[in-house]
C-alpha cells in the first residue's frame, strides 16, 4: 500500500502503540475524537500486542497482573501488567497509590473498561478503520495485520512510521495491501517531526 492510498475517510481511528507518540499525534491532528485503550500504553513486544488484540483483551488489567516497576516522578509510579508485559506509564498517581498497592486500581479500571469496550465496538461496526503503530519492523507487522484480519469484521487500514536517519517522509512501499509504512526523521521523535506528522495525517479524516 502507498502512502496516497492511506488518504480518506474513517469510521474510527485507533492508536496501536507501541508507545504514546501516535496517541499524541493524533491528538495533534484532530483525529482523536475519544481515547482509545493502548494510547499511553508502552509494549516490550510486538508478540503481546498480537496476543492480547487476539484474546480481545481478556486477562487485560487483572489486578494480579500488576505490580508497581518504579517511581519514575513525584506525581507518577511506573505500573507493569506482567500476564502482556505491557506498562502504564500515566494512570497511576503517587498521591492516591502505594508501591504496595494501588488503590486507585478501581477507577483506573473502570476507565480502562469504557476504552476496551468502545474498541472492540468499534473493529465490529466500523466500515473502515485506521490503526497507526510505531517502533516495530515490516516482519513484525506482517503479524499484526494478521491479527487485524481475523478480529476486524469490515475493512482497516494500518499506518506504521518508524524513524530512521532520512530528511523527510519515506514511503518504504509495503507489499502488503492494507499496510502503509512509512519513514520520518529520527534527529527528535518526540517534538521535532510535527510538520512531518501533520503531512502523514492531511487528508484523512474521521466521519462516524
Amino acid at each position: 500500500m502507498l502512502f496516497h492510498e492511506l488518504k480518506g475517510k474513517y469510521q474510527a481511528v485507533f492508536s496501536l502503540g507501541n508507545n504514546c507518540l501516535p496517541a499524541i499525534q493524533l491528538e495533534r491532528n484532530g483525529l482523536r475524537p475519544y481515547s482509545g485503550p493502548l494510547d499511553w500504553l508502552a509494549f516490550k513486544q510486538i508478540a503481546d500486542l498480537n496476543r492480547m488484540l487476539l484474546n480481545r483483551f481478556e486477562g487485560f488489567m487483572d489486578y494480579n497482573h500488576l505490580r508497581v516497576e518504579s517511581r519514575v516522578s513525584e506525581r507518577l509510579f511506573l505500573v507493569e501488567d506482567n500476564y502482556y508485559h505491557l506498562y502504564f506509564n500515566h494512570d497511576f498517581f503517587t498521591h492516591n497509590n502505594t508501591e504496595t498497592q494501588l488503590l486507585a486500581y478501581p477507577e483506573v479500571k473502570a476507565k480502562y473498561d469504557r476504552r476496551v469496550n468502545r474498541f472492540l465496538e468499534k473493529i465490529s461496526t466500523s466500515k473502515l478503520i485506521l490503526f497507526v503503530h510505531t517502533g516495530s519492523t515490516l516482519e513484525e507487522i506482517r503479524t499484526l495485520d494478521s491479527v487485524l484480519s481475523q478480529i476486524v469484521v469490515h475493512d482497516y487500514r494500518l499506518l506504521l512510521v518508524n524513524h530512521a536517519a532520512v530528511p523527510g517522509i519515506v514511503d518504504s512501499h509495503s507489499p502488503l495491501d492494507k499496510v502503509c509504512s512509512l519513514l520520518i526523521p529520527d534527529g527528535e521523535v518526540w517534538n521535532g517531526n510535527n510538520r512531518h506528522w501533520s503531512r502523514i495525517f492531511k487528508g484523512i479524516r474521521i466521519e462516524e
